[in-house]
């Protein structure tokens, strides 16, 4: 029995990165051995294994054939005769398809070491094609490793497996589940760049049309991505500016915080727009319909996601200039100077600086009824935000 690490950690270590799973692969070795030796087995579809100790994943060397269309038409075969080669040359990318025993020495029988250097993505062979996963995750590693290009071979099988239906069996949960990892990478947009360039986006997302897709649309989407990235947005934040952008969330199962704060961007972006022309009223209307008074940390997220979509729209008018050219001459310089971000946290802070339990107990004393009593808060608020208005004209 051999041992092998695989993948990921030894392709990250060779390009000088530590923060990738471990992954090993067992030769010479059938189920039993493993599990004799303590290995708790996990796998469903083949035999993958959990150390007793580190519980990180052992997998039985093992091919695949194809059997139906799909990713999940494979059959895998896994024996103590497969050898390290046979494994790796299932696997996707040369770079992908190194191994290290525990000697440390490197077993790289398809140069992913030369493609490092180089910074090239290169299928390992045409097997690639069987699995539309593949389109997925070479996305999700150009938006990882944005100064890698794509081998022109490896382009040309992207666009044949998009023009052979394969990208059509994908669901939207797996299609989420490698989007979200590419929206979380260094470079989000290059994720849908690739995916744009082979053909697989039209046939992902059939609703985009020539609006969504134009040049000024595309170059405004990078920048915003590039902007959240840079500041490290959340999952969350970066989904609602794609979704803003291009309205795709109908054909993926994102959890429900990325759609909820989706929906809220696309829902409040005017008003927040206009954020400074708005009375005391329409202020508390905003924060109540944006839940931002009892859920203020997602208030924190959409005014992330609209600055940033803001800050990038390519336009010869700034979007902060707009916003104050009517009805507010009035506010001050320091108000003028804020972004809308600032205003409106400051805004809600204002209106929680109330305390509404004790505007509750003073209601119930003056004898008001239970249904009143939420009025009475709101009243409360109002002022507070009357108040702020005040002292910033």
């Amino acid at each position: 029995m051999k041992i092998y690490l695989v993948g990921g950690a030894v392709r990250d270590e060779l390009m000088g990165v530590s923060d990738s799973d471990k992954d090993w692969v067992v030769v010479g070795a059938t189920p039993e051995d493993l599990i004799f030796e303590g290995y708790k087995p996990v796998g469903k579809d083949f035999p993958v294994f959990l150390h007793p100790l580190t519980g990180e994943e052992y997998a039985l060397a093992r091919t695949e054939r194809k059997t139906a269309p799909g990713y999940h038409g494979f059959v895998f075969h896994a024996d103590p005769g497969i050898t390290l080669e046979e494994d790796l040359a299932r696997r996707d990318l040369t770079i992908n398809a190194i191994a290290k025993d525990l000697d440390g020495r490197l077993i790289d029988p398809f140069n992913g070491q030369a493609d490092i250097r180089a910074r090239v993505f290169r299928h390992v062979s045409q097997a690639f094609k069987e699995d539309p996963v593949r389109i997925l995750r070479l996305s999700r590693f150009a938006a990882r490793y944005p100064e890698f290009s794509i081998a022109t071979e490896t382009q040309v099988l992207l666009h044949q497996m998009c023009e052979d239906g394969e990208v059509d069996a994908l669901v939207s949960e797996r299609v989420w589940q490698e989007l979200s990892k590419g929206l979380m990478a260094k470079s989000p947009f290059r994720m849908l760049e690739v995916l744009m360039s082979c053909g697989a986006l039209k046939r992902l997302f059939p609703n985009l049309d020539e609006t969504a897709l134009n040049t000024a649309n595309l170059d405004h989407l990078r920048a915003a991505l590039t902007k959240a990235a840079s500041l490290n947005g959340l999952l969350s934040e970066r989904f609602a500016i794609l979704n803003f952008l291009w309205p795709i969330a109908q054909h993926l199962k994102a959890p429900k915080d990325c759609t909820e704060l989706a929906e809220l961007l696309k829902n409040t972006y005017d008003l927040l727009s206009n954020a400074f022309s708005l009375n005391a009223k329409e202020l508390l209307a905003l924060l109540q319909a944006c839940d931002a008074l009892r859920r203020p940390e997602r208030f924190t997220e959409l005014l992330n996601a609209f600055e940033w979509v803001k800050d990038t729209l390519l336009d010869s008018q700034t979007m902060s200039e707009r916003m104050r050219s009517s009805k507010t001459e009035s506010l001050d310089t320091q108000t003028k100077a804020m972004g809308p971000k600032e205003y409106l946290s400051q805004m809600l802070q204002s209106a929680l600086s109330i305390d509404h339990r004790e505007v509750a107990l003073q209601a119930i004393k003056s004898g008001l009824v239970a249904a009143q009593i939420g009025e009475a808060i709101d009243t409360a608020r109002h002022a507070a935000l009357e108040h702020a208005l005040l002292i910033g004209r």
